[in-house]
């Protein structure tokens, strides 16, 4: 199979939200280095899993790497002189 394209960008966790309802989950709020103004936070469930496969959670401040992989056929040729 295929390798899938990838693309790795640092992030800093900025904030932690608490759920909205006390059974919903706590978000983390992270801002991508280099993204746009508007649109460079994203919030994700804060629940990782470790390698011994505990669950865990970041903290404000941290340091994190957001990965964005896709398939072969969801992509196209880049054109040469755009980004």
């Amino acid at each position: 199979m295929p390798e899938k394209s990838n693309v790795t960008m640092p992030g800093t966790v900025e904030k932690i939200i608490p759920p909205v309802h006390p059974s919903g989950p706590e978000k983390a709020q992270i801002a991508l280095e280099g993204g746009e103004e508007l649109y460079r936070e994203i919030r994700i469930d804060n629940s990782l899993t470790n390698e011994n496969g505990d669950e865990v959670r970041l903290k404000k401040g941290a340091e994190v790497e957001i990965t964005v992989e896709a398939d072969p056929e969801a992509t196209t040729p880049a054109s040469k002189g755009k980004p």
